[in-house]
């Protein structure tokens, strides 16, 4: 257990029963351990559908010590326990982005005073890396690091300047004069002391969009470069305002009345561009075309996130690379709860479930509501319906295993049988054959995740079913990287009174295999013959 990481849930003037904590917590782990070992159980051969984490949304222990389970798994070393890590990250995934649409849908209830920038931008963050340590506090601090920088800047150039005092940032300062001091010892600090830049080589990364990822790579696009912008401006006692700006998200000081409707009133402010201040026709320069006076309008923080979240959704449906389409996944969830009742963007979420082949369950709910928001929709979602009904019953009907001959030519690849008592070759583990597939059957994202592709011949090779000792069921593969076999051979013979072999086999010129395995509870086997 890491207690390090759990310091955050207890006060240092509380009183904490540190013996009954440390049964809690042990409590917790060995029910994070059951309900991993029941996923491998259960969806192995499948993905994990709708109803699959019902167990987790009624956890009888407390959640923060579940989580900190699931994390021990997944830092095991090395490449140790890949299946238990595997529906780890997938458990952890699952109850991290609950807790943060729980977190989403509370911010955006708030009256739009108490609604700020930075945090909308972390729980877009946080939804979108779960596993990620990302928490609003430690983003915080590195932004009031930047701002201290700047008080330092300030300084040199006004002593007396009232964003120096304890309280700046709780008033605004009114004078144009002062605010621009602020304005050009931000751009001293975060441009030339910092480096801070818009990212042109690399504009359509969505690291770029992330705030954490904003901090550390000290690059990033106009939206979020304006939020970090905006967000220390205030804290220096300076109001800047977001404008959504076609193609450039841009923000606006006021040189005018507070409030005023007059475009021209306001100058306007590229966070991407080094903080450079532009006019209406600067503005239209920037982006090569005219543009009517609504897109220079201020707009709310859910109007921001919703541009932000908006941005993920293009690039994760231009992503190419990503079978799973796991950012146009998570992007969707979030457009969605922010705007429930969007046909179009629950459309595309039927349309991609139903191309993955998940959730068609899920899908006929979504339909369903489209249908009684939109009846114009009936002909797509009427399509939609009828191929995800026969999706369904072919489910149903597969219900007997397929049958199989390694006699058969196309299987002349598979080398060992149902029943052989096997030793991993890397890890060493014991198990017995139960099942075996020509290739990797296994879907784009588990693949993905165990890392396959790696392998010699990646996925296209005969990948085993095989029981371990410890009970666990896992899927590996024939050849091993660096290895001539994933798998050693195992000789089955007249059963010995103690059921144990130490054989040695000499496979070719130089490979030698060892197995010593004892099972104690694998029935008798009789004489299996090897392959040549």
């Amino acid at each position: 257990m890491w207690w390090p990481s759990l310091l955050k849930y207890y006060s240092q003037t509380d009183g904490v029963s540190w013996l009954e904590e440390y049964k809690a917590r042990h409590n917790a782990g060995l029910e994070a351990q059951r309900i991993v070992a029941s996923f491998s159980k259960r969806f192995f051969s499948e993905h994990v559908p709708c109803d699959g984490f019902s167990d987790i949304e009624t956890l009888g222990c407390p959640s923060h010590f579940f989580e900190d389970e699931l994390m021990c798994i997944l830092n095991m070393e090395g490449r140790k326990g890949l299946t238990w890590k595997y529906y780890a990250k997938k458990i952890l995934y699952f109850l991290r982005q609950q807790n943060i649409l729980k977190n989403l849908k509370e911010y955006l209830q708030r009256p739009t005073d108490r609604q700020s920038f930075l945090e909308g931008a972390v729980l877009i963050d946080q939804y979108c890396n779960p596993l990620s340590d990302i928490c609003l506090k430690s983003v915080e601090a590195q932004v009031n690091d930047i701002t201290d920088k700047v008080r330092k800047v300030l300084r040199t150039k006004n002593p007396r300047h009232p964003s120096l005092a304890s309280k700046a940032g709780e008033v605004l300062i009114p004078e144009v004069e002062l605010q621009r001091q602020v304005l050009d010892a931000m751009n001293c600090v975060l441009y030339e002391q910092l480096k801070y830049k818009g990212n042109e080589l690399d504009y359509y990364n969505s690291l770029n969009s992330y705030i954490h990822q904003v901090l550390i790579r000290r690059t990033g696009i106009p939206i979020s470069l304006s939020v970090l912008y905006l967000t220390i401006a205030r804290q220096l006692g300076v109001k800047l305002e977001p404008v959504n700006f076609p193609s450039h998200f841009l923000l606006r000081w006021c040189q005018g009345k507070e409030g005023s409707a007059d475009i021209f009133d306001y100058t306007y402010i590229d966070a991407f561009g080094k903080g450079k201040q532009l006019t209406v026709k600067e503005c239209e320069y920037l982006i090569g075309h005219h543009v009517t006076e609504e897109f220079y309008g201020v707009v709310t923080s859910k109007e921001v996130l919703q541009r932000m979240v908006g941005n993920l959704l293009n690039l994760g449906k231009r992503e190419s690379t990503d079978q799973s389409y796991q950012l146009l996944r998570d992007s969707l969830d979030l457009y969605l709860a922010m705007y429930p009742d969007n046909v179009q963007h629950l459309m595309l979420q039927a349309r991609l479930y139903f191309h993955l082949g998940i959730w068609p369950e899920k899908v006929l709910d979504i339909l369903q509501h489209i249908q009684a928001l939109d009846p114009s929709q009936h002909g797509a979602v009427g399509y939609l319906v009828q191929h995800t009904l026969e999706h369904i019953e072919r489910r149903k009907e597969e219900v007997g295993p397929e049958v199989k001959h390694r006699s058969d030519e196309k299987h002349k690849e598979v080398c060992f049988s149902i029943g052989l008592i096997m030793k991993h070759k890397r890890y060493g583990y014991n198990c017995v054959i139960y099942g075996w597939d020509p290739a990797c059957m296994m879907g784009h994202e588990w693949i993905r995740n165990m890392n396959v592709h790696s392998l010699p011949h990646g996925p296209h090779q005969p990948f085993y079913n095989v029981l371990v000792e410890d009970g666990s069921c896992r899927y590996a593969a024939q050849v091993v990287q660096y290895e001539k076999m994933v798998l050693c051979k195992a000789v089955g013979l007249h059963q010995p009174a103690e059921r144990t072999w130490n054989i040695t086999l000499s496979l070719g010129r130089s490979l030698t295999l060892t197995l010593a395995v004892i099972f104690q509870s694998l029935p008798a086997f009789t004489t299996y013959q090897i392959p040549s």
